[in-house]
C-alpha cells in the first residue's frame, strides 16, 4: 500500500481499534494491455466498482479509496452491511463486468479478482494499517484465487472472502447467501496465513473446467507440489472407474480416481 488514501473530510482520525469492511479489486493480467489499453482498463475498473456500489445502495463517495493503477483498495464506512457487500454488490459487479466484456474480443476483456474482509483498518502515513488491509491484499494475490479465475472459462470475476465473513454471514444462509457456491482455500503469503473462501459468480462450482483447490477440514493445504500430486482428477460419489474424456468406465462403487494435475 503506497499511495495516499482519499481524504475523509469532516471526520476525526480513526482509532486504532476501529473495525471496517475492507475490499480490494485487481485486474487480472493487467500487463498484457498496451499503454492506451491500461488507461482504458483503469477507467473501467473505477467505473464498474462505483456503479456496482451505487446500484447496491452503497455510497461509494464515502469510501476511503486507495487506487494503485490496476488495483483499488477501499475501506468502507462504519455500519456498511456485510450482507449487501457480499450479496448485491458482488452481483452487480459481476453484471457490470459481463456487460463490459460482452462485445469485446478476448484480448480486450477485463477480469477481476475481488477480496473482502472485516477487521481493524486505520489510516497511516502511506495508506492504511491493521490486519484487515493486509489480509485482503494476501487473499487477492493467492495462487488459488488466480487458478480459480483461470479455470472459470468465460467468468469475469473471482471473489475471495475471509473465513470470518464466511462463518458470520454466508454459512448461516441468511439474505440468500449460498455456502455451496464457495470453496475453502488456505492462503500463505508473506507471513500471513489464514483460510479464505472463493466464489465465482455465475459459475456452478461443480461445472468448472478444472477442480478447485479446496482445503481439507482437518488442516492447512499441503505444499503446492504435494497437493498437486494428491489432488484427484475425477471425483464421483457412487462411481469408480477410469475417466477418459469425460466418459466413465467401471463398476458402481464409492471412490476417487487419483493422479490429476493442474493444467
Amino acid at each position: 500500500m503506497t499511495s495516499q488514501p482519499t481524504a475523509r473530510s469532516g471526520d476525526e482520525p480513526w482509532p486504532t481499534d476501529d473495525r471496517r469492511l475492507c475490499l480490494a479489486a485487481d485486474i487480472e493480467q493487467y500487463s498484457r494491455f498496451d499503454t492506451p489499453g491500461q488507461r482504458t482498463a483503469q477507467a473501467q475498473l473505477a467505473r464498474v466498482l462505483r456503479t456496482a456500489a451505487e446500484r447496491s445502495g452503497l455510497d461509494h463517495g464515502a469510501w476511503s479509496v486507495q487506487p494503485q493503477g490496476d488495483m483499488e483498495f477501499a475501506v468502507l464506512p462504519a455500519g456498511t452491511s456485510e450482507h449487501v457487500v457480499l450479496g448485491e454488490y458482488v452481483t452487480h459487479l459481476a453484471a457490470e463486468l459481463g456487460g463490459y466484456n460482452a462485445n469485446r474480443r478476448p484480448a480486450g476483456r477485463m477480469r477481476l479478482r475481488l477480496s473482502i474482509d472485516t477487521g481493524v483498518a486505520a489510516t497511516a502515513a502511506l495508506g492504511f494499517s491493521g490486519p484487515a488491509p493486509i489480509a485482503v491484499a494476501r487473499y487477492l494475490n493467492a495462487p488459488e484465487v488466480k487458478l480459480a479465475l483461470r479455470a472459470a472459462g468465460a467468468a469475469s470475476l473471482a471473489v475471495v472472502i475471509s473465513d470470518r465473513l464466511y462463518q458470520d454471514v454466508v454459512r448461516l444462509r441468511s439474505h440468500g447467501h449460498d455456502p455451496e457456491q464457495y470453496r475453502r482455500i488456505h492462503v500463505e503469503q508473506k507471513g500471513f496465513a489464514g483460510y479464505g473462501w472463493v466464489r465465482l459468480p455465475g459459475v456452478d462450482p461443480q461445472e468448472a473446467r478444472e477442480p478447485w483447490l479446496a482445503t481439507p477440514e482437518g488442516g492447512p493445504r499441503p505444499p503446492a507440489r504435494a497437493a498437486e500430486a494428491e489432488r484427484p482428477s475425477f471425483v464421483q460419489h457412487g462411481v469408480h472407474g477410469t475417466a477418459v474424456q469425460g466418459v466413465i468406465h467401471g463398476s458402481v462403487v464409492h471412490g476417487v480416481v487419483p493422479g490429476g494435475t493442474v493444467r
